[in-house]
């Protein structure tokens, strides 16, 4: 065996020995974030109450109108309201571009299930889940609330909203059957953003789209 054929061998054993560790680390760190996440997710009518239920964005349909996972949200979000677990809604999505407006389409879904316009609040720059809690605290002056989204995304978006100072408790909004194929894309998908939100915590703490504070409560 020549020298360079040695050397390719061990430089292919390291980068194997980095894929799994790097799995092991990712595993480690997602089993973490659910055994978290696991105590503070109830369902709706057992859910501590808080002042407001922090709605997630997701995706619209091509007419402009919430998904169907954007739907269930808003509709977990309205039984919260109704029920008197919240008194506020916070619709906080993606509104980077004027022809795609999530906290629009989640505000006038909402009021269509009857929720008084007084007592929804637009978050416009929740252009990613850390996005969306940050602004919470920092724009909304607020330090308890309950997150509304679906299973897969529920423990990465109470870890972010713990790690920044809110105290956050989750009901999950899995109304619809979703087509198995993408549900497991999704969960696919979230184990890569752990390891992003993470980073997000503890390396390097990107800086969201801030401005004039703008408390819900006084």
């Amino acid at each position: 065996m020549t020298i360079i054929q040695k050397t390719l061998r061990i430089l292919l054993h390291g980068l194997l020995y980095l894929v799994i560790a790097g799995f092991l680390v990712t595993g480690l760190l997602r089993t973490g974030m659910l055994i978290s996440g696991r105590s503070k997710t109830h369902l709706a009518p057992d859910v501590p109450p808080a002042p407001v239920a922090l709605v997630l964005g997701a995706g619209l349909n091509r007419d402009g109108t919430p998904g169907v996972v954007l739907r269930d949200r808003v509709d977990t979000a309205v039984e919260l309201y109704k029920s008197g677990s919240v008194e506020k809604l916070l619709m906080s999505g993606d509104n980077s571009s004027p022809f795609y407006n999530e906290p629009g389409a989640m505000y006038h879904y909402a009021l269509s299930l009857g929720v008084p316009e007084e007592d929804i609040v637009l978050d416009y720059a929740g252009r990613r889940t850390y996005d969306s809690c940050y602004r919470a605290r920092a724009i909304f002056g607020l330090e308890k609330l309950v997150v509304v989204t679906q299973a897969y995304h529920l423990p990465r978006a109470l870890f972010l909203c713990n790690a920044l100072g809110i105290e956050a408790y989750g009901v999950t909004a899995d109304y619809s059957s979703y087509l198995r194929s993408r549900y497991t894309i999704w969960w696919l998908r979230e184990i890569l953003a752990t390891i992003n939100a993470y980073w997000d915590v503890f390396i390097i703490p990107p800086q969201p789209i801030l401005g004039n504070p703008e408390p819900i409560f006084q």
